[in-house]
């Protein structure tokens, strides 16, 4: 599809040429995507579930070590507690905005900001399992002879695994819907699609449902991914 540079600005379609869907800019033109797949929704879809899974893998290992601390010595729970919800409540553009002098309009810079706001959703969600073993499953586990470290991985982790699971749907979801602003900074993710159908002159729409199309689809496949493991690893949860 051809069209017009403009100064410090995107390609504009040239809705004068092409299919009648690309000339009066339907809603969504199929032709566009088959033709664009390759090289341009594609690698954003990868993009997309690259900056989700080093985002998501990273946020919960950071807040596990945390919530560890958390649960263990209930005087540093507040304070990190607090730390989480600051930096969950900062607006993603803004967060963004104050982490390029730092890191620069790299993909570091969305992996920060992406990162930060998993450790709300996990941290509290894994203190929350972990603080809900029922007092009489944990005397059972002392009087079987299991010390403390035992008890840890054998009864409270494993009872704690459906609030963190549940932690770790929400954390998947969300940092997928976030990552589309990261395009803000830098063309990267499906956020790039998008926000480069919503600079045109006239909006783009085929590039725009398409892309965040994709960007729903991968988050309710997702978000069911995850849902089906937690059914396979906590079936007494199912049961109960």
């Amino acid at each position: 599809m051809s069209g017009l540079r403009v100064a410090g600005g995107p390609v504009i379609p040239n809705f004068g040429h092409g299919t009648r869907c690309l000339v009066q800019n339907h809603w969504f033109c199929p032709s566009w995507v088959r033709d664009h797949w390759s090289d341009k929704l594609q690698p954003a879809l990868i993009q997309h579930i690259y900056l989700t899974l080093i985002a998501v893998g990273i946020g919960f290992v950071i807040a596990f070590l945390l919530a560890l601390v958390g649960f263990r010595f209930r005087l540093f729970d507040p304070p990190l507690g607090v730390l989480t919800d600051f930096l969950y409540t900062i607006p993603s553009i803004a967060l963004l905005t104050l982490l390029v002098p730092l890191t620069g309009l790299t993909v570091t810079t969305i992996e920060i900001a992406l990162v930060s706001y998993t450790l709300f959703i996990f941290y509290r969600n894994i203190v929350t399992g972990l603080r809900s073993v029922p007092a009489d499953v944990l005397e059972s586990a002392r009087g079987m002879g299991l010390t403390r470290r035992q008890t840890f991985w054998r009864v409270e982790l494993p009872l704690a695994t459906p609030a963190i699971l549940a932690g770790l749907r929400i954390a998947t979801v969300s940092t997928i819907s976030i990552a589309t602003v990261g395009a803000f900074l830098i063309y990267y993710g499906l956020g790039g699609p998008i926000f480069e159908a919503l600079d045109y002159p006239d909006i783009f729409r085929t590039e725009l449902l398409a892309a965040g199309g994709l960007a729903i689809l991968l988050a309710l496949t997702a978000d069911t991914l995850i849902a089906l493991l937690q059914r396979v690893l906590t079936p007494w949860a199912r049961v109960r």
